[in-house]
């Protein structure tokens, strides 16, 4: 899919863990799994917002456009 989900980066960049993400976002560790590991086939403005708002990042720090 020529969208990547760099997710992983930004929480190592923040030093948060995935299941302390998921507490903060209140989200399931499955589906915020799905995410990181770039198998989400959409994600919600909702969820972005809250990735962005506890991460401290811009929506293009998290989604890359790649051909």
């Amino acid at each position: 899919m020529p969208i990547r989900v760099n997710l992983d980066v930004m929480m190592a960049k923040r030093k948060i863990s995935l299941t302390e993400l998921a507490e903060k976002m209140d989200i399931t560790l499955a589906n915020l799994s799905i995410l990181k590991t770039e198998k989400a086939k959409a994600i919600r403005f909702s969820t972005l917002e809250k990735l962005c708002s506890i991460l401290q990042c811009q929506p293009g720090d998290l989604l890359e456009y790649t051909e």
